[in-house]
């Protein structure tokens, strides 16, 4: 039986790319991991092994290094846009470019006084520690017409002391869970919104002011959200952002409910008062859904959240 060619890509995955910005003694950091596929006419290379119209994939990591250097990293969105437009408009066989990103953030050290040094650096201008917290993502596909911008966080760890409850859950023969009136709600967040930027005839959003928005609204919303279930609190999360962003269309989550167990201190003699807990890694409970603007088709992959 013959066989044909379906849908394929190539690229360099994974380019770390370090930016430093020295503005003065002061300097700035970009993180990035930055991932390239390129698609369009490339059956030949398939069926006869011609690399005709490849670009090799050392270029396109030469590339990333190179554009931070020409261009900069003003943000990760920003970046990706200028690849993958460069990728499609100066190879006639590329059609397709998809350009995916992680950032990573930095904060600075500061010292007791703000103004002490140690021998041979200045901690508050240039030394800085790897924040513990969010990874930040982007994923920028370019097809020479028209763009897909979509963006979003993972690893974003948070948690309700108080506020939430369980109860009322259908229960059959297998069911040993005890409902709950007062528990912890803890979450590792996997988020992607996408925007409804298109075009480049369209005004263009402010990329870092809109992820500091829609990570604000989000953990505000989990926040303020008295929760009768994660999925509550995942809707509230998400129309928060739509609501407050008029730029993002659309957000998928992936929520795993991190369970937090009582611990039975009676043993010990000891009244556990809602106060210890152990906290249970797996299994857990997963947690996933869409929230749309009304009207808006969705198009963020449902597998997406957890990449």
């Amino acid at each position: 039986m013959p066989t044909i060619l379906g849908q394929n890509q190539y690229g360099k995955a994974e380019n770390r790319v370090v930016k430093i910005t020295r503005d003065g003694d002061t300097h700035h950091i970009k993180d990035l991991n930055v991932s390239v596929a390129l698609s369009g006419d490339m059956d030949d290379v398939h069926y006869s092994g011609s690399n005709a119209n490849v670009l090799p994939t050392d270029t396109t990591k030469n590339t990333v290094f190179a554009f931070a250097k020409e261009h900069g990293i003003e943000s990760a969105e920003q970046f990706g846009i200028h690849l993958a437009r460069h990728f499609v408009s100066s190879q006639e066989p590329i059609h397709r470019a998809r350009i995916r990103i992680e950032e990573y953030a930095w904060e600075r050290i500061a010292t007791s006084d703000g103004n002490s040094k140690f021998i041979g650096a200045d901690e508050v201008k240039h030394s800085f520690a790897r924040k513990g917290m969010e990874t930040r993502v982007s994923q920028i596909t370019y097809d020479g017409e028209n763009w897909e911008v979509i963006s979003g966080l993972k690893d974003l760890t948070v948690m309700n002391s108080t506020n939430s409850e369980f109860w009322g859950y259908v229960k059959d023969k297998y069911t040993t869970l005890k409902e709950a009136y007062d528990r912890i709600l803890a979450t590792d967040v996997s988020a992607r919104w996408r925007y409804n930027w298109t075009s480049d005839e369209q005004r263009m959003p402010n990329w870092e002011k809109s992820y500091e928005q829609a990570r604000k609204h989000m953990l505000q919303a989990f926040a303020e959200t008295y929760s009768l279930s994660l999925q509550q609190t995942l809707y509230q999360m998400g129309s928060r952002i739509i609501n407050s962003r008029s730029e993002i269309d659309e957000i998928r989550f992936s929520l795993p409910n991190n369970h937090h167990f009582l611990v039975d201190l009676e043993p010990f003699g000891l009244k556990n008062d809602n106060e210890v807990y152990f906290a249970a890694d797996r299994p857990y409970g997963l947690i996933e859904a869409t929230v749309l603007r009304d009207g808006v088709e969705p198009k963020i992959p449902v597998d997406m959240t957890n990449l």
